[in-house]
C-alpha cells in the first residue's frame, strides 16, 4: 500500500507541477511579487496533495520566532520538501540555489522572474562575491534570504558537512539568522521514490542576532541545528516506529547516495 500510495503521489505531483507551469506563464509580465504567491500556493497544493494521498502531514513550530523584515535563514537540507514547502513561511523568500536550475525551460524562468539567487559552484571566490552581492541587494528590499548551509541533501542522521559560506554571508548581510531544523528525510527520502505518512516538523529556532565573531556564529549555526535537527529526527523515527506496517527508516535511507 505504501508503494502504491508513493506512486500515485508522485505521479500526482508531476502532473501538478507542469500544470502550474502552464497556467502561470501570465506572472511573467507582472510585478515579482505575484511569482512569490503562485509559488507559495503551488508549494501548499504539494503540501495537501502528502496529506491527502500518503497521510503526512506538517507541523511548523516557532513560528513566533521569525523576525520581520529582512533576513537570513540557515536551514537543514535532507529532502527535496523543504525547497517548495519552506516557500510557505516567509513572505518574500529568496533561496540561494545552484545556477543550472535557472537553465530549465519555464521553472528557470519563474526562478529568474521571483529574483531568486543562483550560484556557479565552478566560479569558486568569485562566485561567493556575487552571491553576496546579490543577497544584500534582497535583503535591502526586506526580504528573507534561504541557504542550506550544507550545499546539498544530506541522509538524515548522516555527519553534517557546513560550509564556510554561511558564516560570509552573515558577516555580509547584517541581519538576524534563523536557524531553521527538520525532520523531513524520513517522509521523503532523498533519491528515492517512496513516501511515509506521519508528521513532518520543521522547527524555527532563536534568531542570532548581527555582529557575532565569524568563527563563533559558524560554530552556534551548526551546533543549534544540529542538535535540534536530532531531537526531531528521534521524534520521527518513535513515530514510523509506532506506525502500523511501517518500520524505522532503514540503513538504505541513511546511506543511499
Amino acid at each position: 500500500m505504501l508503494v502504491f500510495r508513493s506512486l500515485l503521489f508522485n505521479v500526482a505531483f508531476y502532473v501538478n507541477l507542469i500544470a502550474w507551469l502552464l497556467a502561470i506563464l501570465p506572472t511573467l509580465v507582472m510585478p515579482r511579487k505575484a511569482i512569490i504567491r503562485v509559488a507559495q500556493a503551488w508549494a501548499r497544493s504539494n503540501l495537501w496533495l502528502m496529506r491527502v494521498i500518503v497521510g503526512t502531514k506538517v507541523e511548523f513550530r516557532g513560528r513566533e520566532r521569525i523576525p520581520p523584515g529582512g533576513l537570513l535563514v540557515a536551514a537543514k537540507h535532507q529532502s527535496f520538501w523543504e525547497t517548495f514547502a519552506l516557500a510557505t513561511l516567509f513572505d518574500d523568500p529568496v533561496f540561494i540555489l545552484k545556477r543550472e536550475l535557472i537553465w530549465i525551460p519555464f521553472f528557470g524562468w519563474y526562478l529568474w522572474k521571483a529574483g531568486m539567487v543562483p550560484v556557479n559552484r565552478k566560479a569558486g571566490s568569485l562566485a561567493l562575491v556575487e552571491m553576496n552581492r546579490r543577497a544584500r541587494e534582497e535583503v535591502g528590499r526586506g526580504r528573507q534570504i534561504l541557504i542550506f548551509p550544507e550545499g546539498t541533501r544530506r541522509p538524515p542522521g548522516a555527519e553534517p558537512a557546513y560550509k564556510f559560506g554561511i558564516a560570509h554571508l552573515y558577516t555580509t548581510l547584517g541581519v538576524p539568522c534563523l536557524p531553521v531544523a527538520l525532520n523531513s528525510g524520513l517522509f521523503w527520502p532523498r533519491r528515492r521514490f517512496i513516501r511515509r505518512p506521519g508528521t513532518v516538523v520543521v522547527e524555527s529556532l532563536e534568531p542570532l542576532a548581527p555582529g557575532l565573531p565569524r568563527a563563533q556564529f559558524f560554530k552556534m549555526v551548526q551546533d543549534r541545528i544540529e542538535a535540534a535537527s536530532q531531537r526531531l529526527l528521534a521524534e520521527g523515527q518513535a513515530q514510523l516506529s509506532a506506525t502500523p506496517g511501517e518500520a524505522a527508516v532503514s540503513a538504505s535511507d541513511r546511506s543511499s547516495a
